[in-house]
């Protein structure tokens, strides 16, 4: 058996991003090992995550540095899955975190696409049915 273990985030500052996975979005800091002096092992996960987690990787070089907050080139990087989305849209909002449209409702669940603090873009996500994602999507 399989699971996705770990994404990584390129990020420009180890603490200032944990602050925000964990102060603003509510995340859990699982694990921040101090590999060398200019690197760190940085994991976190939303509440309740058994097998799923955002390792924070500082960029070390020019080029990462340049792909930090665009990952993606501009499309919706990753997917937080809740049980209550008006709930946490409205603890979102209040903690500052930027969203780019109005919650909509779609044949998979209700959703509304923010970005972190660098500018990836996520979708906040309320799935219909199973509480899992497993309609396609564009």
């Amino acid at each position: 058996m399989q699971h996705l273990g770990l994404v990584s985030v390129v990020v420009h500052d180890y603490d200032e991003a944990i602050a925000f996975y964990t102060e603003v979005l509510g995340f859990t800091l699982i694990e921040d090992t101090t590999l060398d002096e200019n690197k760190r092992w940085v994991v976190v996960a939303p509440p309740g995550a058994d097998e799923t987690g955002i390792l924070l990787a500082r960029a070390s070089t020019p080029a990462q540095a340049r792909r930090v907050g665009d990952q993606t080139g501009g499309r919706v990087f990753l997917f937080l899955c809740t049980d209550d989305l008006p709930r946490d849209y409205r603890r979102l909002r209040e903690a500052g975190v930027r969203f780019t449209e109005q919650p909509r409702q779609e044949t998979y669940g209700e959703v509304v696409v923010f970005e972190d603090l660098y500018g990836n873009r996520w979708d906040l996500i309320q799935p219909r049915g199973s509480g899992r994602l497993t309609s396609a999507r564009s």
